[in-house]
Formats: structure tokens, C-alpha cells, sequence
């Protein structure tokens, strides 16, 4: 069933995505060659709990870490661990707070020290996927709109976008419906109404777009080794227009 949020539950739920923007931002500064993504996810489970909110993700179906970091190929759930970053890695950092019973979620992709070119371009083109379907969330467009306009942007660079793995409702469960393809057709799915909280999340990888999934159960990556990059922003949709509930360009 899908759920549309009252004006109050969207600004305590962006309260949760402020705190969300900041651990983001907070990451970036100190991701570096030699850090291991276990220590980002001691990070940022501290700073989650410094700041009165608990990591939402932690125990979910089973998931025992606060966030999931994904590393290269690995497309997303990819689990946190010892070893150390590389030069000329991407990671992507996804993890969910909930702050006093209100959720936010956003993944990011972050440089290791010096990446490659083809890297540089596949960040700069899945973040401007992001923002293009995040234009299209207008209150009396459909799901298949969202879609259609990150498809619509990404095809010409010859990108694998990911089918396998979807935005989604959010609030007062991570997983809510409707679920938010990043490929589709316009004017096709379910109408966005005002009051929904969504999430937009598109996968790109450089080569095709199905994904294997490890033995650990979780943890997806792509079938041809090629790249993987994702950014992920939790989005209200208003009478005005999108709410991006964990933008981070309004942090300091």
C-alpha cells in the first residue's frame, strides 16, 4: 500500500535527511587511499548515534552493518570491511537513518584519491541521471516519467543502467511502494501524488546493465567486471515541486 506522508512526517523526515547530507559530507573529506570501509561504517554508525538518530539498516532482514559500501564493480549491498582502499577506486556509501522514528536515505559515490577518466565521466553522468529524474517527480507525472527522463539522459553514453535494483517509498519502512525504476516509459506506472516520499537511486555501469549476485547473499555486482557508480537522494513530492529531503549542497 502506498503511503503519503503528512507536511509534518516530510519535515521530520527531512531533519533525518539533513543528518544524512552531513555523515555524507563528512565522509568525503577523510575517504583516501589506505581507510577501509569498516572504519567509514564505525564512522558513520558514531555519528549517527552522536546525533540522537540509529542506523536503520542495522538488522534489517538480517544486514549487520550500518552501511553498505560498494567497491568498483560492485553494483550495491556490497558489505563493509578491513581491507584498504585503493588509488583509482569508486565506492559507493548507501545507508538509512532514523531519526525519532523518521527515515531518510541516500547513497553516494566517492573518488579514492586519483580515479580514472572513464570513473570521472560515469560519477558526472549517473549524479546528473539523478538530478534528471529528480526534475521529473512532479506531482501528476507518473513513475514511468522518472524513469524514462534517466534513461532518456544516460543511453547516449552507452551505459548499462541497472533493472535489477529500484528506488522505492520510504517512511515509516525503508521499503515501501511504489517502487522507482531508473528506465521506463513516460506517462506509464502509478500517478506521483503529493504527501509521497520516494527514493531516486540509479545504478550506471559502463558496460551491460545485469548483475550476479555474491555468495554472501547480498552483495550485487556487475556480470562483465565493468564499473559501477550510484547516487541515491530521498525526494517529497509538493504541491511546489521535488523536495530533495537529503540535498547536500544545503549543509554546511
Amino acid at each position: 500500500m502506498i503511503q503519503r506522508k503528512s507536511q509534518r512526517e516530510i519535515e521530520l523526515m527531512h531533519e533525518a535527511g539533513k543528518l544524512v547530507a552531513k555523515i555524507h559530507k563528512e565522509i568525503a573529506k577523510f575517504i583516501k587511499p589506505g581507510i577501509s570501509t569498516l572504519e567509514i561504517d564505525e564512522f558513520a554508525e558514531d555519528f549517527m548515534k552522536e546525533n540522537g538518530a540509529i542506523p536503520a539498516q542495522k538488522g534489517y532482514q538480517g544486514y549487520k552493518f550500518a552501511t553498505c559500501a560498494s567497491i568498483n564493480d560492485e553494483i550495491c549491498h556490497g558489505f563493509p570491511r578491513k581491507d584498504k582502499l585503493k588509488d583509482g577506486d569508486v565506492v559507493k556509501i548507501d545507508f538509512v537513518v532514523d531519526l525519532n522514528g523518521a527515515l531518510a536515505d541516500s547513497a553516494w559515490t566517492h573518488p579514492v584519491g586519483k580515479v580514472s577518466d572513464e570513473a570521472q565521466q560515469l560519477m558526472k553522468v549517473t549524479k546528473e541521471s539523478l538530478y534528471k529524474g529528480i526534475e521529473a517527480a512532479q506531482a501528476g507525472n507518473r513513475v514511468g516519467d522518472i524513469g524514462a527522463a534517466i534513461e532518456q539522459y544516460v543511453e547516449k553514453y552507452g551505459y548499462g543502467i541497472v533493472r535489477d535494483f529500484t528506488g522505492h517509498g520510504i517512511g515509516p519502512k525503508i521499503h515501501e511502494e511504489p517502487n522507482i525504476p531508473h528506465f521506463g516509459r513516460p506517462n506509464s506506472g502509478q500517478r506521483l501524488k503529493e504527501g509521497l516520499v520516494i527514493t531516486i537511486e540509479p545504478m550506471i555501469n559502463t558496460g551491460i546493465w545485469p548483475s550476479q549476485m555474491d555468495d554472501n547473499g547480498w552483495t550485487a555486482r556487475t556480470v562483465d567486471g565493468s564499473l559501477s557508480c550510484q547516487y541515491e537522494h530521498t525526494v517529497a513530492i509538493t504541491k511546489d515541486g521535488p523536495l530533495i529531503l537529503t540535498e547536500q549542497d544545503d549543509i554546511n
